[in-house]
């Protein structure tokens, strides 16, 4: 808890009504899905960036550590308060600022919720492409701290494809505007670049300009059980070479099963097989006059495909992407512990053939879920806890395969944490992914944007 001394310094800058202490509160705010139990010591919600700034000198005053709070939905805990620290609640900053037509691009505060922002680009006939599951709880600035990716990489790149500009407060109270929204700028270093995906290490973002795009047209979707993982990669060359994909989404028949019996909803294909595909293709960016379907039966001729189906309307279409979407809701109940990682595409056939080897080896008496976005070589892996097993055994054991598995993304020169982040949960296998060259750099710019070390401490380091 925090002090009355602290609690009276900061009812000079905030009204009391921006302030909670409650139990319930500090520990709904502390912790994000990865499920740590938190430790915080207060909740602050600022409505600006003057109140951001004032929350920031206040804290590297009174030595206070601050942890920034989105719609805490990642995975990583790096958005989870375990030693006393200040919440920064974003919440409240959740208003679309300013809407420019000729540049298409809409500045928002940190907190705006995904599909708010998806939303109001659809209602001004443009199209926001980061698109994943948890859209409907996720906040734009965890979005671009975590360099968020999901469903559409493959088309669209990353959360920092589509960063314009940014507002930020450092580690040192000062406000800084990054690149002002302009197209072109070689005028040394982009800073802005640096903030999105530094999980709040540096500094809290206040004010974000997003570039939007044109809507997509004429999309078709289609499902498909594939009988092997070399059918996977093969249906994805024979697909990509012909037409624009939107998403290439993999999942496994235990991750089917899991959405069935959590949903209630089905597989509309009359045979079943050990992979599945969700395919979304936009006709009206073909590279020639191919037709979807001749491909699907060319795919189903060379015996890569086991049975298909076309979504003949939007609702099916849904129904068909939730099948993927809903698998980590499905897969929450059994408390399972999460991998993210991803490779070049070259290497993927090879990547996932021997990740399968090294999971079935190590995990035999587990239950495996996992599902990836194939097109841009990112996988996630969710190890089911087994019911009688306590919660510590199943965590060690997972942690041991741990160094196997990433040992072997190193060799594949690959990533830990393809889209999730580092945060807690990965900082001690940073060494896989990074050399300690850059993990020293990377330390130095925190040292220069947040000397105090005050600016969610304890993260990716």
């Amino acid at each position: 808890m925090i002090s009355v001394d602290l609690l009276i310094s900061l009812n000079k800058i905030l009204p009391a009504a921006q302030i909670l202490t409650d139990k319930e509160s500090l520990f709904r705010y502390g912790k994000d899905w990865t499920g740590y139990m938190p430790n915080a010591s207060v909740i602050l919600f600022p409505k600006t960036t003057d109140e951001v700034q004032k929350i920031v000198i206040w804290a590297r005053k009174n030595r206070i550590s601050l942890v920034p709070s989105g719609g805490r939905t990642g995975l990583s805990g790096a958005a989870t308060a375990l030693n006393n620290e200040a919440i920064v609640s974003f919440e409240k900053m959740n208003r679309i600022l300013n809407f420019d037509s000729f540049d298409q691009t809409v500045t928002c505060e940190p907190g705006v919720i995904t599909q708010d922002l998806q939303q109001f680009a659809q209602e001004k006939n443009l199209f926001f492409p980061v698109d994943f599951a948890s859209r409907g709880s996720s906040q734009i600035g965890g979005n671009i701290s975590t360099n968020a990716g999901g469903i559409k990489v493959l088309r669209y790149g990353l959360m920092r494809h589509w960063v314009s500009s940014l507002q930020v407060v450092t580690g040192t109270g000062e406000v800084l505007h990054l690149n002002r929204g302009l197209v072109k700028n070689a005028t040394g270093y982009d800073l802005r670049q640096l903030f999105i995906g530094a999980e709040g290490t540096l500094g809290f973002i206040t004010q974000a300009t997003i570039q939007l795009t044109q809507s997509p047209k004429d999309l078709e979707t289609f499902l498909f059980a594939v009988p092997d993982l070399n059918a996977v990669m093969k249906i994805y060359h024979h697909f990509k070479t012909h037409v624009t994909l939107q998403a290439y989404e993999m999942f496994t028949q235990q991750a089917l099963n899991l959405v069935s019996a959590h949903t209630g909803l089905k597989s509309p294909l009359q045979s079943a097989g050990p992979y599945y595909l969700v395919i979304e293709i936009e006709r009206s960016h073909s590279h020639n006059s191919t037709n979807s379907l001749d491909l699907f039966s060319q795919a189903m001729d060379n015996g890569w495909i086991m049975d298909g189906a076309q979504a003949q309307n939007p609702q099916q279409a849904r129904e068909f992407w939730r099948l993927r979407e809903d698998i980590s809701e499905a897969t929450a109940p059994f408390s399972p512990y999460k991998n993210d990682i991803s490779v070049r595409i070259t290497h993927v056939p090879a990547f996932l053939n021997e990740m399968d080897q090294i999971l079935k080896k190590e995990y035999p008496h587990f239950e495996l879920v996992w599902f990836g976005h194939i097109g841009d070589g990112n996988l996630h892996i969710n190890i089911l806890k087994p019911k009688n097993m306590e919660k510590q055994i199943f965590i060690d054991e997972c942690l041991r395969v741990n160094q196997i598995l990433f040992t072997m993304i190193e060799h594949y020169e690959g990533s830990i944490s393809a889209e999730h982040g580092v945060g807690l949960t990965k900082k001690s296998y940073l060494n896989h992914t990074r050399t300690e060259a850059e993990i020293h750099l990377m330390k130095g710019i925190k040292q220069v944007f947040d000397p105090d070390q005050i600016m969610n401490p304890g993260k990716i380091f």
